[in-house]
């Protein structure tokens, strides 16, 4: 029933919107407002087509064919959505004129375009109504630049992180992280491969990626394993698991297909040469130098946990810096702060910067911030024993739902260790 009243809602906001724009039209037809009328009758004729395909035609239920038909919907209804608000400002005002002129014994104009004889109308406000139209453009032109350029426009960013305890022999060692891949979201192969270019000019001394290789089955990644298992590092990759990867959101037979998607997954890690730490750490060694990775299954406050960071540090104790890789930022606050204060960074993912966003210089903002209190970026907090703890947020590598970005281009970082 609550669905139903939400379409029956935006439907009556798709008619009110052609409804005032063909009224617009008919008073003053011009080439602009015909244009405006035909890109809206598109608009909902491509989104009327895509609830159609949606569900009633199997074969467009792949996650791809699927993501772009709910695309089109949802694009249709924002515009509309974006021009109503204007649209709806106009009419009030045109309610009180109406009610003023009514009080007043005043007869309103005949707006032009109205057939004579008919009951006079107050005409819209030109302003507001062409206000609305542009209003209407952004979202359209937005979410067109996101999918055909932002889902894959791949950007470096570059952080520097001061170690209390760095060993000498790491000093200046370089730091590749790409995180959130989601393979089965992917529809240009070229493009992917380009960011893995990327990613290997920088030549990093190690990679670490952070978990959510595909959406929901190990199978997504099959025709990508080519394009990452040309992700190297002199010293290795490492890798940790997303909330993503362990099937929980697929439909499974039984039991045992579940887990054997999951072993499948594990396997193309391998694969792609890639090392996987399911709650393990391993020794980095530099010279006669040793700093841990230490590896965590998915662990945060939302979602299903996975990870157990007592097994993974067991063993960790006595090296000077401990790196840890885990998918979800929430647990850095829940878990690593409170329990281990010598884990000096934590890398993680998992928000995507919700794929939309505002980047300028040091100014960030997205909606996920209102969700989650570390999001993007570098944080750093300083524990009980003086120490400096950090986490760093990568936006991620890939998409999920929506096919695309905006203002929150995808992230390749590179890290450099100094001593403090």
């Amino acid at each position: 029933m609550t669905l139903l009243l939400f379409v029956a809602v935006l439907v009556l906001i798709d008619w009110y919107v052609i409804h005032a724009v063909r009224q617009w039209y008919a008073a003053s037809p011009s080439l602009f407002r015909k244009a405006a009328l035909t890109t809206l009758g598109v608009l909902s004729g491509s989104a009327v087509i895509s609830v159609l395909l949606l569900f009633l035609v199997p074969a467009f239920q792949t996650p791809i064919i699927r993501n772009f038909l709910l695309v089109v919907i949802f694009t249709n209804f924002l515009v509309k959505i974006f021009m109503g608000l204007f649209l709806l400002i106009d009419d009030l005002i045109r309610l009180v004129r109406w009610v003023v002129l009514q009080m007043t014994g005043n007869k309103p104009q005949v707006e032009p375009g109205v057939i004579p004889g008919s009951q006079p109308t107050i005409p819209r406000s030109e302003f507001l109504i062409k206000t609305a139209v542009v209003a209407g453009a952004i979202p359209l032109v937005a979410i067109g630049y996101g999918i055909l350029s932002g889902a894959h426009d791949y950007r470096i960013r570059r952080v520097r992180l001061a170690l209390k305890n760095l060993p000498k022999s790491f000093d200046g060692l370089r730091i590749a992280q790409i995180s959130d891949i989601h393979s089965g979201s992917f529809f240009n192969k070229v493009a992917v491969q380009g960011g893995v270019e990327m990613l290997m000019r920088e030549k990093a001394d190690l990679v670490f990626f952070t978990g959510d290789l595909v959406n929901n089955t190990a199978g997504e990644v099959k025709d990508y394993i080519h394009i990452f298992d040309k992700v190297k590092a002199p010293l290795g990759v490492y890798s940790v698991l997303g909330n993503h990867d362990y099937g929980d959101y697929a439909r499974w037979d039984n039991a045992q297909a579940k887990r054997q998607n999951l072993e499948d997954l594990k396997e193309a890690h391998h694969l792609m040469g890639w090392n996987l730490l399911m709650d393990e750490h391993r020794a980095l060694k530099i010279g006669g130098d040793e700093i841990a990775i230490i590896g965590n299954q998915n662990w945060g406050t939302r979602f299903q946990q996975y990870g157990h960071l007592d097994k993974a540090y067991k063993g960790a104790e006595e090296y000077p810096v401990k790196l840890l890789l885990s998918h979800d930022p929430t647990h850095w606050d829940a878990q690593i702060r409170p329990g281990y204060p010598d884990i000096d960074v934590t890398f993680a993912g998992h928000t995507h910067g919700a794929q939309f966003g505002v980047n300028i210089g040091s100014f960030h903002w997205s909606p996920v911030q209102y969700v989650y209190r570390q999001w993007a970026g570098l944080y750093q907090e300083k524990n009980a024993q003086g120490k400096e703890q950090y986490l760093y947020v990568n936006r991620g590598y890939g998409y999920i739902g929506f096919p695309g970005r905006v203002g929150m281009p995808p992230e390749i970082t590179i890290f450099e260790l100094k001593q403090a």
